[in-house]
């Protein structure tokens, strides 16, 4: 009798070593897939600034795509994050890893910023997302082959490329595809 209740406490201990082994082979896959979906696909940002408003406001939680770009270039009127250029905060705005702002000019079109309107080749931007027109002149200027021209929805509080000049594409991290907060505001962009 105990050699049988030996061999029932060495299945029971080898049975709970196995499902600890599952479980941390469990949490590890899943930590991986985390990652790599962070790396490869998807990640979390936060609006800090007022510059997208009214589209974006402070605070907002958005989920920035990452494989779009990978099958075709930035389009006119997306909204992307990318890294910041060196004196991109000329205007004191905070030091920040990555930028949000929309894509107004692509390569070869020429853009300029005159009487309160975007041009884009001559022709005025439709900008029904806009907080107000632009109290500033800019350009004309061809955006050169492999740059963007990125405004901030809110014009007269963006540091953007009628500030530091064109964005390099390279620069672009990922494509904002949705706000998940708060609540209220959720959903696609």
């Amino acid at each position: 009798m105990d050699e049988a209740a030996n061999d029932s406490e060495a299945k029971r201990r080898a049975g709970t070593r196995g499902r600890t082994w599952s479980g941390l082979v469990l949490v590890a896959v899943a930590l991986l897939l985390a990652v790599l979906v962070r790396v490869f696909v998807a990640e979390p940002r936060l609006i800090i600034s007022d510059s997208m408003e009214p589209a974006l406001a402070y605070g907002d939680r958005l989920l920035m795509e990452k494989v779009s770009y990978r099958l075709h270039p930035p389009r006119a009127g997306d909204i992307v994050v990318f890294e910041p250029l060196p004196g991109v905060d000329r205007r004191g705005a905070l030091r920040v890893e990555a930028h949000v702002k929309r894509v107004i000019g692509l390569p070869g079109q020429v853009v300029q910023v005159h009487e309160g309107r975007v041009l884009i080749d001559g022709q005025p931007l439709r900008e029904p997302y806009v907080a107000e027109p632009p109290a500033y002149e800019w350009g004309p200027a061809r955006v050169p082959e492999d740059m963007l021209f990125v405004l901030g929805d809110n014009r007269n509080a963006s540091a953007d490329s009628h500030v530091w000049g064109f964005l390099p594409r390279r620069n672009v991290l990922g494509r904002v595809g949705l706000r998940f907060w708060p609540p209220g505001r959720a959903g696609s962009l």
